[in-house]
């Protein structure tokens, strides 16, 4: 589990989020739903957020979700490839729709007349490592064991806004360009520098048209954190991949002994501290766990 690696289980907001879900910054929303439906709407106030925000299912809580006119757009971001992104936002509509009807005086779930609610779009902004392409449409019928015609689908429009990917998006809108930039210049910096002053040096480096800048920069402290978090949280995901791998492997040397999970766990942890000490080098350890040398350097960036 992500708390076995440090990572507080309470949610916190991510700084997409903190960006594009602040009823401070309602313009910068609307910008950006503008660019994703080639719409043109210019009163920020035409935006009703309807965000979970004190709700938590299983550790999820959703980033961003509003209405504008007749549609309910949701909006998640990811540093990490989910495929598994439909169910969660079949999860969060489920809960952000319940509470649409609850708080509709005109709606009535159980009127004999058709009720209109807001038509859903589901859409996952990835800025991860990982190359992916432009564009990536997830379906959650590819989640289903049968091969039937499910009655539930859900559909996201996974798109790539790592800096120079999607500018036609990120052109038609500002602040999502200074969002991808500024997080370009914090993995650039990351190169050479720690964490910390990479944030910093990035948010000098954003040019000074950028709408952006004063906010993050005025909220500097808070976006650090965020940052960091974010940061700390995907270095779980990848020792929990790599962990993964390495117990599945580890089992299956074991040919049927009883070589518990919790004993291999107990082995990998082991081993990465050992590493971190320095008294054993990646390449040993990683023939000791079986794994590649690549998987365990990515548990310890």
């Amino acid at each position: 589990m992500l708390s076995s690696y440090g990572i507080n289980r309470e949610y916190r907001d991510r700084l997409f989020k903190f960006i594009f879900g602040n009823p401070e910054n309602k313009e910068w929303t609307l910008s950006l739903y503008n660019a994703m439906n080639g719409t043109d709407y210019k009163d920020p106030e035409a935006i009703t957020f309807t965000t979970l925000e004190n709700a938590v299912y299983m550790n999820m809580k959703n980033d961003v979700s509003f209405i504008v006119a007749d549609t309910m757009s949701f909006y998640e971001q990811q540093t990490t490839f989910n495929p598994n992104m439909p169910m969660r936002f079949l999860i969060y509509a489920g809960m952000v729709y319940s509470k649409f009807v609850d708080t509709q005086s005109d709606y009535h779930i159980f009127s004999p007349r058709q009720q209109k609610a807001p038509t859903p779009k589901c859409v996952c902004f990835y800025n991860g490592d990982a190359e992916k392409e432009d564009r990536v449409i997830l379906k959650l019928s590819d989640s289903f064991e049968s091969s039937q015609a499910p009655d539930i689908e859900v559909t996201v429009t996974m798109l790539n806004v790592n800096y120079g990917h999607n500018t036609e998006l990120l052109n038609a809108c500002k602040p999502m360009q200074d969002y991808a930039l500024f997080l370009y210049y914090v993995k650039e910096n990351r190169k050479v520098m720690d964490l910390n002053e990479a944030i910093s040096k990035a948010l000098e480096m954003l040019p000074e048209d950028s709408v952006i800048k004063p906010f993050l920069t005025a909220n500097k402290a808070e976006v650090t954190r965020m940052c960091i978090f974010e940061y700390d949280e995907e270095k779980a995901f990848a020792a929990q991949r790599a962990e993964g791998r390495a117990e599945g492997r580890a089992e299956g040397r074991a040919e049927g002994r009883a070589e518990g999970k919790e004993e291999n766990k107990i082995e990998f942890m082991k081993v990465l501290s050992l590493i971190k000490k320095g008294t054993l080098t990646i390449h040993d350890a990683a023939i000791r766990l079986g794994v590649s040398e690549t998987e365990l350097s990515d548990c310890l960036i």
